[in-house]
């Protein structure tokens, strides 16, 4: 291994993946995923699917995640910064409902690994930003779900959130909260 360092989070399946970087005058070289050095830190997951995009500052996506065909993801800013979240939404978890978020850049190269069962979404803090991300499942339009980016009940401290104008979907903006989801799916 060597490639990479995994640190663990206080949610249980949630990390953040430092990979080694090799500079010099002419620039850097890094591997962004090599799948034996991911298996050998815990993460044995295949990859069907690659997805980009790019946002201005004060974008906030999220909290989406897929309903019928979950999805592990892995996360990382190819050009930016950005403050990254999940919610653990995983039924019997002892965080279900808790938060994690970890400021991901094109600078500190930090990635997230998002075990199925949980919200993603990010906030834009530079003045654009681009995304990249795997996942482990298809993306299956309509079988889209999510949670309140402002939900109390969650109470996500959003990074730099106060300094920015948000620029937010109705869709996002409209998600339930916690609460609504939990009555709904009987968690």
């Amino acid at each position: 291994m060597g490639k990479l360092t995994v640190q663990t989070c206080e949610i249980e399946g949630v990390k953040v993946i430092t990979p080694q970087v090799f500079g010099d005058e002419r620039g850097y070289f890094m591997e962004s995923y090599n799948y034996n050095d991911f298996k050998a830190a815990g993460i044995d997951t295949v990859f069907v699917q690659d997805n980009q995009s790019s946002s201005t500052k004060g974008v906030l996506r999220g909290m989406h995640f897929q309903i019928e065909h979950p999805q592990d993801k892995l996360v990382r800013v190819i050009n930016g910064r950005v403050f990254d979240v999940v919610i653990d939404l995983r039924k019997g978890s002892g965080t279900y409902g808790k938060w994690f978020g970890e400021e991901l850049s094109a600078e500190n190269k930090k990635q997230l690994f998002i075990p199925k069962g949980f919200a993603h979404g990010f906030l834009v803090l530079s003045d654009t930003a681009e995304f990249a991300y795997k996942c482990s499942d298809f993306y299956h339009p309509g079988d889209e779900g999510g949670i309140r980016y402002d939900d109390p009940d969650v109470g996500i401290r959003w990074k730099e959130i106060e300094s920015l104008k948000l620029n937010i979907n109705d869709r996002d903006r409209n998600w339930q909260g916690l609460k609504e989801y939990s009555a709904e799916h009987g968690l």
